[in-house]
């Protein structure tokens, strides 16, 4: 396999270090926040970011060109300058809006969300909805020119700082399950919508439950078809568990635990020196590069205009899995540092060893986030393979 890029994309990523260089990073006395959005404005101005995405909707509009886009994230990426936003607005939103949503919906949405001007929740998840999210009770009836919902969601990310929620609700109750689903947008800030948030065992809010007591959306703030909305939420599900499974994350917390291991001491010496440690770095590196190599297999069938398709359905699947053994390896490497009070949000004071508890702890959230670990493994086997549901229908299958 040849991974060099060649003469053209060492070209472009001359091109694009030349611009950070101009532009990144900004003098010390200027607002970070304001430096960052002045940044990216010029950075989408000249197609570095939000490629994918039409210029009239605030994106660069490029063509698809899979190695350009690794190049400026290999760039960025190097010299720390601000990428494109995330959070679920931007990551799962937005394509699903370019997807399936109303031209005036991505007129008047995509633009502020990519800016960071508005800011959006999920409302996918409920107490009796999780894996088996197309059990859903949340109710959606439509009285005149708006939607009138009541129901519960749950483990809401960013809820209480969110102007807008894209929410799955029920609008044909005697629909089949699947069915009957609408995909709606929400205005958070109305009467009718109460925010909880939820303390985690890492002393953070960042999740929350959601009541909604008669809120109110517009009849036309639907996406989709209504009763079609499970369908539309397919499209948002890939792009978080893309989101969750991406490369680069599990390579940027390898890289980190690797300096972990240099930096603490066993018996007085770097725990590196230690063959069980080594060995056990070893077996997650044989997975970080496992991954690597896949991502490299899926750009280029991408490149050639191939479906991935099994493949593509482990990118999450693996990323959890190694997140879990570089958790489990860092948690044994910091000792009782892991009794310790995790730092609290982004400005938290990462003072020791402790900042690893956020991520050993998150490793067990990850699981969950974008569809359960198990679920996912169904999922595999089932649309991937073809396997039957279950033992039951296997054996009345084969004819056992």
């Amino acid at each position: 396999m040849d991974l060099e890029l060649g003469s053209e994309y060492e070209a472009f990523r001359q091109e694009v270090a030349a611009f950070l260089a101009a532009h990144w990073p900004p003098a010390k006395e200027t607002d970070p926040r304001a430096a960052a959005s002045a940044f990216r404005e010029r950075a989408v101005a000249r197609g570095y970011l939000y490629r994918s995405i039409p210029k009239a909707y605030g994106g660069s509009e490029q063509a698809p060109d899979p190695l350009k886009g690794r190049v400026i994230r290999e760039e960025f990426a190097r010299v720390g300058a601000p990428g494109e936003l995330q959070g679920p607005g931007v990551s799962m939103l937005v394509p699903t809006l370019l997807a399936c949503g109303a031209d005036w919906q991505k007129e008047r949405f995509v633009a502020p969300t990519l800016r960071g001007e508005i800011v959006w929740c999920q409302g996918y998840s409920e107490p009796g909805a999780g894996s088996d999210l197309a059990s859903l009770r949340t109710r959606g009836a439509l009285e005149g020119e708006s939607w009138v919902i009541s129901g519960q969601k749950v483990w809401t990310t960013m809820a209480h700082l969110a102007d807008y929620m894209f929410i799955l609700v029920r609008t044909e109750p005697d629909a089949a399950k699947h069915d009957g689903i609408s995909y709606l947008l929400l205005d958070m800030k109305q009467p009718g919508v109460t925010v909880r948030p939820l303390k985690q065992m890492t002393g953070g809010r960042e999740f929350n439950e959601v009541f909604l007591d008669g809120a109110r959306t517009p009849k036309d703030w639907i996406v989709g078809e209504r009763g079609r909305g499970w369908q539309v939420s397919r499209t948002t599900l890939k792009h978080e568990r893309d989101t969750v499974g991406g490369q680069s994350r599990t390579e940027d917390m390898f890289g980190k635990l690797v300096e972990l291991a240099k930096d603490a001491q066993r018996e007085g010496q770097p725990a590196l020196a230690s063959g069980d440690v080594r060995q056990e770095l070893a077996r997650i590196e044989a997975y970080v590069l496992a991954q690597r190599y896949s991502a490299y297999r899926q750009m280029s069938m991408d490149l050639a205009g191939q479906d991935a398709g099994l493949i593509g359905v482990l990118n999450k699947l693996n990323g959890t899995m190694i997140g879990h053994h570089i958790a489990n390896l860092a948690q044994d490497l910091i000792g009782d540092a892991a009794l310790l009070m995790p730092p609290q949000g982004r400005g938290g004071n990462r003072r020791g060893d402790e900042k690893w508890v956020n991520q050993i702890m998150g490793s067990l959230g990850v699981a969950i986030a974008g569809g359960a670990s198990n679920i996912q493994r169904n999922v595999i086997a089932e649309r991937g393979l073809g396997l039957p549901r279950d033992g039951a229908e296997g054996q009345k299958g084969t004819g056992a």
